[in-house]
């Protein structure tokens, strides 16, 4: 509900633009006119809501054993925002997601008018030994309707509306930068004399482990003479940097406990994981420590039996049959100390 109520506001903020330009008031007139403008505009959709899913469930994947864990309705920081580290990441990787769903979208030309990017096509000449060829993901078209939309919910030039500008931006140019070449050989038995090589975007989770070292490394800003600028006193070189990186106004809560300001619900109850070797990272060993421990709560232990596909056959013709086999696994989760006597 939250992804259509964006999109709504965003058309709306099209719309808006598109009657401020004639001088027209109010926006709903427009809406309700169905200009073709506005109608190319609601093509789209589609794409953006599935570019937004598909952002929220990386930003699941990459929050999965945080205290802050992406919870359901993260897209409620747009509604009700709080300037936090989180919320620049959700605003980035959102971002992404939709730029990344509508510039994919229009390279298989799903849209109208809008294919694979025609500067990089035809044969034309790129480089030694290689011409373009193949179909080139179309990321102007991509970054250029993804801004209407999402930079759309924005308003005046206050400090918010900059940060969250700021890291939308933050989260295009994590697209653009999984644009790779790909090349196909051409020759007489496979010498390779030339190349067709075409611009393709690299798969979403590469852009969402990159939004999560940003992540890491956001900087706290202030709100100063119309700007953003570091909370810290940093060179001019430093202030450059900000230009790459997320940012924030406002620190982050423990969200240890249930805050219902940010849509958390502690980690009460949350599963953790212990371990060594290639099972688990480094940081998901940490997980019980952070979730549980440094939360004033204890580690649960309970026994549960999980069920998974085993001795799975081929029989012809063609259909794979596989047994069902149970094993009882140890699950840790966080409770009250007065639940459990296991502590790490």
């Amino acid at each position: 509900m939250l992804v259509q109520w964006m999109i709504l506001h965003s058309l709306m903020m099209v719309a808006g633009g598109q009657l401020l330009a004639r001088g027209w008031a109010p926006a709903s007139n427009l809406l309700l006119s169905g200009s073709k403008g506005l109608q190319r505009y609601i093509s789209y959709s589609d794409s953006v809501s599935a570019g937004a899913a598909t952002a929220m469930k990386e930003c699941r994947h990459r929050f999965q054993w945080d205290r802050w864990n992406c919870p359901e309705g993260s897209l409620a920081l747009f509604n009700e925002p709080l300037p936090t580290r989180e919320m620049s990441f959700v605003h980035a990787i959102s971002s992404a997601g939709v730029m990344y769903s509508l510039t994919k979208n229009c390279s298989v030309g799903q849209f109208e008018n809008c294919g694979c990017d025609e500067s990089k096509r035809g044969g034309k000449t790129g480089g030694e030994d290689w011409k373009w060829g193949g179909c080139s993901d179309n990321i102007k078209f991509g970054e250029k309707i993804a801004k209407v939309f999402v930079d759309g919910m924005e308003q005046g030039q206050d400090a918010l509306a900059l940060m969250n500008l700021h890291n939308n931006d933050i989260g295009r140019k994590a697209v653009r930068q999984t644009l790779t070449r790909r090349c196909k050989c051409h020759g007489v038995s496979g010498s390779c004399s030339i190349q067709t090589c075409w611009d393709q975007l690299g798969a979403f989770g590469i852009i969402g482990e990159a939004l999560r070292k940003r992540y890491e490394t956001a900087v706290l800003v202030d709100y100063v003479s119309g700007g953003l600028h570091p909370n810290e006193k940093k060179t001019q070189e430093d202030r450059a940097e900000i230009q790459n990186d997320l940012v924030f106004l406002q620190p982050s809560p423990n969200y240890c406990h249930v805050n219902s300001t940010v849509g958390t619900e502690g980690t009460l109850g949350r599963e953790c994981l212990r371990g060594r070797g290639t099972e688990v990272t480094a940081w998901e060993a940490r997980s019980c420590k952070r979730l549980c421990s440094s939360c004033g709560l204890a580690v649960k232990r309970s026994k549960v039996v999980v069920s998974s596909s085993c001795n799975c056959k081929f029989h012809w013709c063609c259909e794979v049959r596989c047994e069902t086999c149970t094993r009882e696994v140890t699950k840790l989760t966080c409770a009250r100390k007065s639940e459990s006597r296991t502590r790490l």
